[in-house]
């Protein structure tokens, strides 16, 4: 009799071990998981551009995109083509389609903020991708040095032509990039001027970033009989407006000329000596920390971030990737390396034999 009690309690003993490794094993599980989306439909994020022209923005896209289907997300994206009411309600369908997080690139800096009101009405997170709206008070800023930018612009301008003639083909303005753009370019250029080194002998906004307003304006300039010195674009696709204009009186590659973007263009320009330098802004860097960030807000994750920008009247947290000047010296070393354009792309107009030894 005692040993068949004494095999009934060792029985029960083995029992509660086991249901007690199994509970174990089921918590070890659910502590190891990884975060899973929102909900059982999924995360769903909406991408709402101001315009595709540039070829930047579809750089942008494609790799905001890309990353945020990796990370198990769903994006709808729309192109405004640079039309802020159309802008407006576009916004309107993402936020029917249930989105859970807006990023949004601002066809106008100030009539973004009705797109703000919208996406929080709805219980939406919103993120500003390179373009700040102002007084809006944003979740988060996602961008570069935007002022970096323009100081870099005029440092390698003045570096060239410290003294003469400039004329500055600023943004969009109703772009708030354009004013610190323009911020960074004056940063640099207001001491030459002051001592009268440099003057600025024309000066234009470029309505929705239209290259016709640089080409023109240029244009204008020469045929005034005013001559030019350096030319500051407030991208690249204004600085290949600029040199059109300058080629019609066969002076391109004579008068320096600056932009930003590193657009595949530009930096053929660039090694072509027809463009001083652009600015090369790592696109895949903004666009993976955006569609990161996306997803954590989704997920009602902490996103760290330290630095802020004022939107005008709030201290927006600010996400920010520095620029990098970019000239024929250091193309390889950057644009190349980071695989950005290829090097047979980039020097398809250069005989082989003058090629950078890879």
């Amino acid at each position: 009799m005692r040993l068949i009690i004494r095999a009934y309690a060792v029985f029960l003993l083995v029992c509660v071990i086991m249901i007690l490794a199994t509970g174990c094993q089921d918590t070890d599980k659910q502590l190891s998981a990884p975060e899973g989306p929102k909900s059982d439909d999924g995360i769903k994020i909406g991408l709402s551009m101001g315009t595709l022209n540039e070829e930047r923005w579809q750089r942008d896209r494609d790799i905001f995109v890309a990353r945020a289907q990796e990370l198990g997300a769903e994006v709808i994206v729309l192109n405004a083509y640079n039309d802020s009411e159309e802008q407006i309600r576009q916004t309107g369908y993402l936020i029917d389609q249930g989105i859970d997080v807006l990023i949004v690139i601002p066809n106008d800096a100030d009539k973004g903020i009705e797109m703000v009101n919208m996406a929080r009405k709805a219980g939406i997170k919103v993120i500003c991708y390179d373009r700040i709206i102002k007084n809006a008070n944003v979740d988060l800023y996602v961008s570069f040095d935007n002022i970096k930018v323009g100081e870099l612009m005029a440092e390698a301008l003045v570096k060239e032509v410290p003294t003469g003639n400039y004329v500055i083909l600023k943004g969009s303005p109703t772009d708030y990039n354009s004013t610190m753009l323009y911020e960074g370019h004056m940063n640099i250029l207001k001491n030459y001027i002051r001592r009268g080194d440099i003057k600025i002998v024309a000066e234009t906004w470029a309505k929705d970033w239209a290259r016709e307003y640089g080409f023109q304006c240029v244009e204008e300039t020469l045929e005034k009989g005013i001559k030019i010195d350096g030319i500051i674009a407030a991208n690249d696709s204004l600085a290949a407006a600029a040199i059109e204009a300058l080629s019609e009186k066969r002076l391109a590659g004579k008068v320096a000329v600056v932009g930003h973007d590193a657009d595949l263009s530009a930096c053929q320009r660039v090694v072509e000596g027809t463009q001083l330098m652009t600015v090369y802004k790592p696109i895949e860097k903004l666009a993976k920390a955006a569609a990161e960030a996306a997803i954590k807000m989704a997920n009602g994750q902490e996103i760290y971030i330290y630095d802020t920008i004022n939107d005008g009247k709030y201290d927006v947290p600010y996400f920010m990737i520095q620029p990098i000047p970019v000239t024929i010296d250091n193309m390889q070393s950057t644009i190349i390396k980071d695989s950005f354009h290829r090097m047979e792309d980039i020097y398809i107009n250069i005989p082989q034999y003058q090629w950078p030894k890879e």
